[in-house]
C-alpha cells in the first residue's frame, strides 16, 4: 500500500479545516488515505459546530494514518498559539500554520508520506506574523535546500492545464521583467512534470501572446518577436513540442484546448482567469519541479464561509486525488528506471 498523503492545517480561521473534515465524509469516493497535521482539539469542536460526524484520532507518525483512515481522521498534532474564530484570523498562528507546511515537507521528503497537499494559507496574516514569501509555492522551493531548482507553479483541471511564467507579482513587474530565459526553464520544467508526472510521453506545450493578437507583427508591442518567439524557438531546439505564441484570446476554447497538453501564460491573471472560468470547483494547483510532490485546491481561504457548512470540499478532494496520482505515477518511473 503507499503512503498516506499529509494534508496542511492552513489559515485555522478559514475553511481549511471545513473542507478537510467533509472530504474524509466522502472517503469512500475514492480518496487515498490521508492524515491531517492540525490542532485535534480544534477540529472535533469545528466537526461539532458543522454537524460532521468525524472521529478525530490523533496520531504520533504517519505510518498508522493508512489503518485508521477508514474509521477516523488521523490527525498529527500541531498545538496553535491561540484559539481559533472561524473567520477571524490571528496572526498570532501564523508560525503554526508555518509549522504544519514544514512539517509536512519533512515527512514527503522521508518518504513517510507520498506527498502533500497544502489547505489555503492567507498571506496577509502570514505577513504580519513574520513570513516572508509571496506564496506557498516559492517557500515550498525553499524547504528544497536547493537554490538553483526552479519552482513552477500549474494550475489544472479536467481539460485544461496553464502554468504562468511570472506569478506573484504586479502586472506592470510581469511585464517589465519578463525574460526569455524565464520561458524557456518554465516550459522545460514543464514538459518534463508532464513527462514524470501526467505521464504523457510527448507532451506538447502552447505558448501565449503577451499582447493582444499576438503583438499584430510588432504594432501592438514587440515582446512576441523579441522575448516570447524566441524562447518559443529554443524551446523546439530543445526538442520539446511548442505551438506559439498564439493569441491568448483564441487559446481556450474547447476546439484550442484539444491541441496541447499544457498552456504557458506570460502572467498570472492569463492563466487563472480561463481555468477558474471553465472549472472552478474542481481546481487543483500543482508546485511542478519540487523533489516531493505538492498539491492544493485551487482557492483561497473563504473567511465568509468558514464554520458555516457551506464551503466545497471539491477542489481538496481533486487535489488529493492527482496528487495520489502524481505519486503513483513518479513511484512507477523509479522502478521501471531501476
Amino acid at each position: 500500500m503507499p503512503p498516506p498523503l499529509a494534508l496542511t492545517m492552513g489559515e485555522p480561521a478559514g475553511i481549511g479545516g471545513d473542507i478537510a473534515l467533509a472530504a474524509w465524509t466522502r472517503r469512500g469516493e475514492g480518496l487515498p488515505p490521508f492524515l491531517v497535521i492540525d490542532d485535534p482539539e480544534r477540529l472535533r469542536l469545528l466537526a461539532g459546530r458543522l454537524g460532521l460526524t468525524v472521529p478525530i484520532h490523533p496520531i504520533a507518525a504517519a505510518a498508522e494514518a493508512a489503518a485508521i483512515f477508514s474509521g477516523a481522521l488521523p490527525v498529527l498534532p500541531q498545538g496553535l498559539a491561540r484559539p481559533v474564530a472561524p473567520g477571524r484570523p490571528d496572526s498570532a498562528n501564523a508560525d503554526s500554520v508555518r509549522a504544519s507546511i514544514e512539517r509536512a515537507v519533512a515527512l514527503a521528503r522521508s518518504g513517510e508520506v507520498g506527498g502533500l497537499v497544502t489547505n489555503p494559507i492567507h498571506k496577509q496574516v502570514m505577513y504580519d506574523g513574520g513570513f516572508r514569501f509571496p506564496g506557498h509555492t516559492e517557500f515550498l522551493a525553499s524547504l528544497t535546500g536547493e537554490p538553483a531548482r526552479r519552482e513552477v507553479m500549474m494550475l489544472t483541471c479536467p481539460g485544461l492545464r496553464v502554468v504562468p511564467v511570472t506569478i506573484h507579482v504586479a502586472l506592470a513587474e510581469a511585464v517589465a521583467t519578463l525574460r526569455r530565459r524565464d520561458i524557456v526553464e518554465v516550459g522545460v520544467v514543464t514538459a518534463r512534470a508532464l513527462t514524470e508526472d501526467f505521464a504523457i510521453a510527448r507532451p506538447r506545450l502552447a505558448l501565449a501572446a503577451l499582447n493582444p493578437h499576438g503583438g499584430e507583427g510588432g504594432a501592438m508591442g514587440r515582446e512576441e518577436i523579441d522575448t516570447v518567439g524566441p524562447a518559443a524557438d529554443e524551446l523546439r531546439r530543445a526538442g520539446i513540442e511548442v505551438l506559439g505564441p498564439l493569441p491568448a484570446d483564441t487559446l481556450f476554447h474547447a476546439r484550442a484546448r484539444q491541441g496541447y497538453d499544457a498552456v504557458l501564460c506570460m502572467y498570472h491573471d492569463q492563466a487563472l482567469i480561463p481555468l477558474k472560468t471553465i472549472d472552478f470547483d474542481h481546481g487543483v494547483n500543482v508546485t511542478l519541479g519540487l523533489p516531493f510532490v505538492r498539491t492544493s485546491p485551487d482557492h483561497g481561504t473563504a473567511f465568509d464561509l468558514a464554520g458555516s457548512g457551506r464551503a466545497s470540499a471539491d477542489s481538496l478532494i481533486a487535489a488529493l486525488k492527482l496528487a495520489a496520482v502524481i505519486a503513483a505515477n513518479r513511484a512507477a518511473r523509479q522502478v521501471v528506471g531501476r
